[in-house]
């Protein structure tokens, strides 16, 4: 299957993009939260080893077709989707800076990043070219582009009245990780394997080649990542506030 020439550089810009708002979000984050110049850039550099390093390593089994099963072959997919997820929450939950990270970062912001999923647009455009199924591209791609749009709104919205709209930021958080299982569903039911119980023309074979698949396995798992730590900061702040009223009626 011939990939599209524009492809490469909107994954590229796209990725890029998401790359630099992510840092440039985190410096600003972190000089708000006063966070001494050497301390900030600690953490701005291992942000960036464990991100980019991934970016590298994501390339590199990419390039090499780790990912690009022939109809006789048995997925790879997973082995670039999972993976990052689950080390990326097991840093979430248990590394001392990833809890300082996530206590001076904005609520607003982790949602408002996840703009750049309105690039699902892209998979749209594949399918009017006849180069993606329907079945994977229009779930894909109108959920992605829902959840991308609605996020400056979500965002905007806790910002001006966090207690107000705390459950909008979870419905979002939830409604964004099922719009990524459906389209991960839908792409492997889709692609060419040996054990692909939907047979499809055109099949989903370009999302498991250079540059689509780095979606699935690096957008995919950043996209996941990224609603966790939302989700676990408006957890962890609902229950300091439930602490601290506790604490004031006892204190009355």
């Amino acid at each position: 299957m011939s990939v599209p020439t524009y492809l490469p550089y909107v994954i590229l810009i796209g990725n890029g993009l998401t790359l630099f708002a992510i840092f440039y979000g985190l410096n600003r984050a972190l000089a708000e939260a006063s966070w001494p110049r050497t301390e900030r850039l600690r953490a701005l550099t291992i942000s960036a080893v464990i991100l980019l390093g991934w970016l590298a390593i994501a390339l590199g089994l990419s390039g090499a077709g780790f990912y690009h099963v022939a109809q006789s072959g048995i997925p790879t997919i997973q082995y670039g989707l999972f993976p990052p997820i689950l080390i990326g929450a097991f840093l979430i939950f248990r590394s001392e800076l990833a809890g300082r990270l996530l206590d001076a970062v904005p609520q607003p912001w982790i949602v408002g990043v996840q703009l750049y999923r309105a690039l699902g647009v892209v998979f749209l455009t594949l399918y009017a070219a006849s180069q993606l199924p329907a079945l994977f591209a229009w779930p894909a791609g109108v959920g992605d582009i829902m959840v991308g749009l609605s996020a400056p709104l979500v965002a905007y919205a806790y910002a001006r009245a966090p207690r107000q709209f705390a459950g909008r930021v979870k419905a979002w958080n939830v409604l964004g990780i099922l719009d990524l299982t459906v389209a991960v569903t839908l792409g492997f039911l889709t692609s060419p394997s040996a054990i692909t119980p939907i047979a499809v023309h055109p099949s989903s074979e370009l999302v498991t080649m250079l540059p689509m698949v780095m979606i699935p396995v690096y957008m995919v798992p950043l996209s996941i990542l990224l609603h966790i730590t939302s989700l676990v900061k408006l957890h962890r702040e609902q229950s300091r506030a439930a602490d601290f009223r506790k604490t004031a009626l006892a204190a009355a």
